[in-house]
This record gives C-alpha cells, sequence and structure tokens, in this order.
C-alpha cells in the first residue's frame, strides 16, 4: 500500500477546510472588531481618558481613528471585501495596543510568551494576520467580485 495516494486525498480534504474556516474566523473577528471599535467611538470622551493616561498623543483624535478603524474594518472583514488591504491597518491598530496598553505584555514575548499570546491584542492580531496572508477565503465578497484573467 502507497502511502501518497492517502496524503494526496487528506491533503485535498484538508484545503477543503480552507474557506470555511477563513470565513468563521472573518466573521468572529470581524464583527469583534466591529463591537470593539464602535464601542470606542460611542464611549469616545472616555477612550480619549484612557488613551490620554497611556500619553498617546492627540488622545481623542487617536481614540476617533482607532474606533473607526476597528469598526469599519470588523464590518469589511466580517464580510470579505477588501479584506487583505483592511487587515493591514488592524495589524497596525493593534501592534500600537501591544506597545501602548499592553507593552508588559509586548516585552514578555520572549522571556514569557504565555503572557504576550494572553494579552487581549492578540487573537485580534493573529486573525488579521491570518487573512492578510491567506487571504479571504472563496466564501467572501472579495471573491464573488469580476474574475480577474487567467481565474477560473
Amino acid at each position: 500500500m502507497q502511502l501518497r495516494p492517502l496524503l494526496a486525498k487528506f491533503d485535498g480534504f484538508a484545503a477543503m477546510l480552507q474557506s470555511p474556516l477563513l470565513l468563521v474566523i472573518r466573521l468572529y473577528w470581524g464583527v469583534a472588531f466591529a463591537q470593539t471599535g464602535w464601542g470606542k467611538l460611542m464611549n469616545l470622551d472616555r477612550t480619549a481618558g484612557f488613551f490620554e493616561s497611556l500619553n498617546i498623543p492627540l488622545p481623542k483624535l487617536n481614540a476617533a481613528l482607532a474606533g473607526a478603524t476597528e469598526c469599519g474594518g470588523g464590518l469589511l472583514l466580517a464580510l470579505g471585501l477588501f479584506a487583505r488591504p483592511v487587515a493591514v491597518p488592524l495589524i497596525f491598530t493593534m501592534l500600537v495596543a501591544y506597545a501602548t496598553a499592553d507593552r508588559e505584555a509586548l516585552m514578555a514575548i520572549t522571556s514569557d510568551p504565555d503572557k504576550f499570546f494572553g494579552a487581549a491584542p492578540f487573537l485580534f492580531l493573529f486573525a488579521a494576520l491570518l487573512v492578510l496572508v491567506f487571504g479571504p477565503g472563496k466564501w467572501s465578497l472579495d471573491q464573488r467580485g469580476p474574475r480577474r484573467a487567467g481565474q477560473e
């Protein structure tokens, strides 16, 4: 019995799981981003006060930008519309969150990885990175648009 045909079948089956997994990631984390951003926008003064306590310059402007990025970007991510481009500002926002609100966790990335992986921004960052690298999957609005030359 040869192993290669079995591995090829397994690979084919596993590849079929890519788009459903990306859909679940986009829906869950896109909605979570949108809700978090909406919360920032609806409580802008409180968010700006928190940003000010972190010594973030122009706290009200940055609170509005972070909230709009998370809310709008999260909705686009969930829909799979402009998913890869929108992942970039979401990643940036999460890196800023690490650098400001979770600096201790960021500094512990090598000495205490559990602290880094357990910090609030990690799963948001990871979801956005997955979509950036692998795309939104076949079940997205990006894939429903006009076909590019050379695509089936």
